[in-house]
């Protein structure tokens, strides 16, 4: 079951990027609902584009964190943990793997993205940037749109004003909801949490 959770979130997360990669240009919207847009943005950051320290660090962090949870997870299938809390790992793993494949292989297989033209496949390793230095490419956005005041309310009418909203990907929905879930119902779990080998009593 967790190779099958990683597996079908990563291959949905890469057939996603690599449309809105190759279909759409830079910063271009594609307006779905009045509450729902595709935009087309890449960043150099973690989930939801922030950015922590130098593209280099971070995915090497990324590497060493997904190796370790990976670990954790086949410790915990091995024990014969709970499915649902194996399966919430396996979001958060695959959520982290997809935004790190973007990392790894982007700047080796596409060329830069721009405004005026969309992306498309090189010759591997002539892309835009070296291994681990590619961008993450993100295109869900829902802005909150927010009316202050009432249209009853005499000289002021109904303005609205959009606060911030990140612009985000599948893989980063993935994880979010991995730990959302992990936070609500495996709390036991999480506390018990450790990468130490049981050691089996001797008599």
């Amino acid at each position: 079951m967790a190779v099958a959770v990683v597996t079908v979130i990563l291959v949905v997360d890469q057939i996603i990027k690599i449309w809105v990669k190759t279909n759409m240009t830079l910063h271009e919207q594609i307006e779905i609902f009045s509450w729902f847009k595709i935009v087309f943005i890449e960043n150099n950051g973690m989930a939801y584009g922030m950015e922590i320290g130098s593209k280099l660090v971070l995915s090497l962090f990324r590497v060493i964190a997904i190796g370790a949870l990976g670990y954790y997870i086949t410790r915990q299938v091995k024990a014969k943990a709970r499915w649902g809390y194996i399966f919430c790992l396996s979001m958060i793993m695959s959520g982290a793997a997809g935004n790190l494949f973007d990392s790894m292989f982007y700047g080796l297989i596409f060329n830069a993205s721009s405004e005026f033209y969309v992306s498309y496949f090189v010759p591997f390793g002539t892309g835009y940037a070296p291994f681990l230095m590619g961008k993450v490419v993100d295109m869900f956005y829902f802005p909150l749109i927010v009316t202050t005041w009432p249209n009853w309310v005499p000289m002021v009418g109904g303005e609205q004003f959009i606060f911030f909203s990140p612009i985000f990907n599948f893989a980063d929905s993935a994880i979010s909801v991995g730990v959302v879930l992990l936070l609500l119902f495996y709390r036991k779990e999480i506390s018990e949490i450790s990468f130490k080998k049981e050691k089996s009593e001797s008599r």
